[in-house]
């Protein structure tokens, strides 16, 4: 078990806010993958916790079928989907631990409910995006800043199908942080090229966004 007694109880407690159903689609496999037996206890004790939940294993090479449907080109990974089966290109790459369990409960909770408590304003002028965006959020389990980053990053996935965002967990992919030259975390990648360094505020990631979009003389 991962989740002692007293965390199951306060990630109880934090769940108890959900509406809707939340399908969590877990990809792994036994062998050759850090972590993947973690992860799959993980979002397998969560499930646990709420009735509003559902869980989903597949293996990453006897299921290409749903891993090609689902883009996962690695793993651990996580995929969520809300009551509908709507995957709105929130991903996880690696085992979310440490303070990034914090992001995937806050994710699950955003899915059920329908809300980002965004500001308005940030929210219409994500909407507006209407070019293709990917964003990559490399974490650390030990970094508290990380989470935030994250959770824009995702929030803004939710909010316009234009937009993907990955977490992914930094010493996992060592090949991944050195090709986007991963020193400090959050390091989030946008469109391969870009990059926003710690967990700024949502508009100006949203900035960031459109300033990148504007270079390539897209939106």
């Amino acid at each position: 078990m991962i989740l002692d007694g007293k965390i199951r109880e306060d990630v109880k407690q934090h769940l108890s806010v959900l509406d809707e159903k939340v399908k969590i689609i877990n990809f792994t496999q036994e062998i050759e993958c850090q972590f993947c037996r973690e992860t799959r206890q993980l979002v397998t004790e969560i499930t646990e916790l709420s009735d509003k939940l559902e869980l989903e294993v597949y293996n990453f090479v006897t299921d290409k079928e749903v891993s090609e449907k689902y883009n996962i080109d690695k793993i651990p990974a996580i995929v969520l989907l809300d009551k509908n089966g709507t995957d709105y290109g929130i991903r996880y790459f690696g085992i979310p631990s440490g303070y990034e369990f914090s992001s995937l409960l806050e994710d699950i909770i955003m899915l059920s409910t329908g809300k980002t408590n965004l500001p308005a304003d940030i929210e219409q002028k994500v909407k507006e995006i209407n070019s293709p965006v990917h964003i990559q959020v490399f974490v650390t389990p030990t970094c508290p800043y990380c989470p935030k980053a994250v959770l824009t990053a995702h929030k803004f996935a939710y909010l316009n199908q234009n937009i993907k965002s990955d977490m992914i967990e930094a010493t996992e992919f060592p090949h991944l942080s050195n090709k986007y030259n991963v020193r400090g975390v959050p390091r989030s990648v946008i469109n391969e090229s870009d990059f926003v360094e710690g967990a700024v505020p949502e508009n100006m990631f949203l900035d960031k966004i459109n300033e990148s979009l504007s270079k390539i003389g897209a939106n």
